[in-house]
């Protein structure tokens, strides 16, 4: 695979020049500015803001998709390549499933994913928090498939109990990087704790499909790229997403390498043939982007398996 050159050898961090495929249209319609409006009247955190998504205005502007980050707008981590502010968290909202649940209904979302800060204070993650929230999307809006974006909640099994018997449609949990570089980019998160925690929730609730996000980027290898999706897939996880690692701060990792679009098909090709259900993989691409196509490519798939008797 090819990769830009630095724009200078005498820059220690290797800084690469940002190309040209990375550049966005931005389109903030109607409908993207009334979201944004509602999300401050109700003092609503996403994720789509706190980390600096390039899709946002694809998304809330013309997809009727969004990922609302509970819990509170400031994580106990430190990882160095998220734009969310770290530090000593606020106290728990427990009004705040609700309020979420209110907007989904305003905003008439057809597909909303719940995000949590990382909350290593509370006893359960904030388990029961997001549990609550899943539960409250679905009696105020029914028709609103419900994607979940926990944290590893420190690896403990019956927190994830907690999450998966309030049913998602979908349970997504981040591997975000590989496993050689995961001490340097994500704080107290751990490669094989991630696997477990995919792997135990297929297991609590078969029917519901998993999926997993990888930055590339930041320094790996081809094969290292690859020794992930074989680990996903090993832990029977559904769908995976690939997209450019982009540096939110001059105190963040910086870019290694920018992936061309043909790579990132080439990734894709890969992944679809290492068996995942469906695979996202561009240089925009982030964990969510597309989150309501993803689900239902997931279900279709499951679905033809089973009328084959596989």
């Amino acid at each position: 695979m090819s990769s830009c050159k630095p724009t200078s050898k005498d820059d220690k961090r290797q800084h690469v020049r940002k190309p040209d495929w990375l550049k966005i249209n931005i389109k903030a319609n109607k409908q993207y500015k009334e979201l944004k409006t509602l999300m401050r009247e109700k003092n609503l955190h996403t994720v789509c803001e706190e980390a600096r998504c390039p899709n946002i205005h694809e998304c809330w502007g013309e997809r009727r998709t969004a990922t609302f980050m509970i819990l509170g707008s400031v994580c106990t981590r430190a990882c160095r390549f998220c734009a969310v502010k770290t530090g000593l968290p606020t106290e728990l909202d427990l009004a705040e499933p609700e309020r979420v649940a209110d907007s989904v209904v305003l905003m008439n979302l057809k597909h909303v994913v719940i995000t949590v800060v990382a909350r290593d204070d509370l006893k359960d993650g904030g388990a029961s928090v997001l549990a609550e929230t899943v539960r409250a999307i679905r009696r105020k809006s029914p028709q609103t498939s419900i994607e979940v974006l926990p944290s590893d909640m420190a690896g403990v099994k019956e927190n994830i109990q907690i999450l998966m018997d309030a049913k998602p449609d979908i349970l997504n949990h981040n591997i975000e990087t590989v496993r050689r570089l995961t001490p340097r980019v994500r704080a107290k998160a751990k490669y094989d704790r991630s696997l477990e925690f995919l792997r135990r929730s297929k297991e609590m609730q078969p029917d519901i499909p998993t999926k997993s996000s990888l930055m590339v980027g930041l320094g790996e290898t081809e094969e290292e790229i690859l020794e992930v999706m074989d680990d996903l897939r090993a832990n029977d996880v559904d769908i995976m997403t690939i997209g450019q690692y982009l540096q939110p701060t001059k105190k963040h990792l910086p870019v290694q390498k920018y992936y061309a679009p043909i790579e990132f098909g080439r990734l894709r090709k890969i992944a679809m043939e290492k068996g995942f259900k469906h695979c996202e993989a561009g240089p925009l691409v982030r964990s969510s982007y597309h989150a309501d196509e993803q689900v239902n490519a997931a279900t279709k798939e499951r679905q033809m398996q089973a009328e084959a008797g596989m």
